[in-house]
């Protein structure tokens, strides 16, 4: 992890606060980029799936990007998930989170259409050569069902098509698969891990950062782990961890809604908790969580507060 590439470190998939008209809600969504910023974070990604990106719309999705953009003011990168069906929407995504201040692009495999591995190769191509920003291969089959084989994104990462992958597969082996391949292929790609309470393993077999929904809850706790596994303090990494794992129960909490509801809703949920949202509301055809589940969120972060939130021993 000496050789750092471009986009690595912290870089949390920021939630998209609502007003309760269910519009973006700008200030907020300011003052949530202000806070990771000051925590330390090395990038921030906008309009993934911890962002809701499917319920939103063009504009909404337009003014997420222009807003974080001009919040981090250039202090760290922006990476704005572009996700739609096929390359020729994925680029309409592109050119306007480019033109709304994007610094990079993260794009799945073709969602509803199905594909051979040629075809999501040229997936990647289409859009590499449509729109000069660096694009990462976001692979997370739970939504796009499609997985970009390890050999492609290799291919493109040798290519200058892919500067990175976003893992969140859930393939542990996969992963470490693409570690192995990445540095034989000479490390052509930026190897991020969307794991939440598996970062410190993934770091030390390879990834160069993390891409945690649980960032927005606590960034700095992440900062820390990353910073000690850069230095070789696994020990210190490993009880790092340890407490984001804790903090991650406020997931297995809510029980009551969807799997998007019960993810994100929780990361909204404690962040009510502690006074980084004024509202939980999510949005627009996502129901909100029970009120027993933001009860038991609540008694997580308490728990997690009173064990000693800040600093762990290692």
């Amino acid at each position: 992890m000496n050789d750092r590439p471009t986009f690595h470190g912290v870089i949390p998939p920021l939630v998209t606060p609502f007003t309760e008209d269910g519009e973006v809600d700008v200030a907020t969504l300011e003052q949530v980029v202000e806070h990771l910023v000051a925590s330390g974070v090395h990038g921030v990604f906008p309009l993934g799936s911890t962002g809701e990106v499917a319920y939103l719309t063009d504009a909404q999705r337009r003014l997420v990007t222009s807003t974080v953009a001009k919040a981090t003011a250039g202090r760290v990168p922006v990476l704005v998930g572009c996700i739609d069906l096929t390359a020729s929407r994925v680029v309409e995504q592109a050119r306007q989170a480019r033109d709304a201040g994007a610094d990079g692009i993260v794009a799945t495999t073709p969602i509803y259409a199905i594909n051979d591995s040629e075809e999501i190769a040229g997936h990647f191509r289409a859009i590499h050569a449509a729109v000069d920003l660096p694009l990462v291969a976001y692979d997370v089959p739970v939504r796009s069902h499609a997985r970009p084989p390890l050999e492609v994104l290799l291919q493109l990462g040798q290519e200058g098509v892919l500067v990175g992958v976003k893992d969140s597969s859930g393939d542990d082996i996969g992963f470490r698969r693409l570690v192995r391949g990445n540095r034989l292929a000479g490390n052509p790609l930026a190897l991020l891990t969307g794991h939440e309470i598996l970062c410190d393993a993934m770091l030390l077999v390879g990834a160069d950062g993390i891409v945690p929904g649980l960032g927005n809850v606590d960034a700095a706790g992440y900062v820390r782990l990353y910073d000690a596994a850069v230095a070789g303090d696994w020990d210190r990494a490993v009880a790092e961890q340890q407490r984001l794992v804790n903090l991650f129960d406020i997931v297995f909490a809510a029980t009551s809604r969807s799997a998007d509801a019960r993810g994100v809703g929780a990361f909204k949920a404690a962040m009510v908790a502690l006074d980084l949202l004024p509202s939980a509301r999510m949005a627009t055809g996502v129901e909100p969580l029970a009120a027993a589940d933001d009860e038991l969120i609540r008694t997580v972060v308490r728990d997690w507060q009173a064990a000693g939130s800040q600093e762990p021993s290692a």
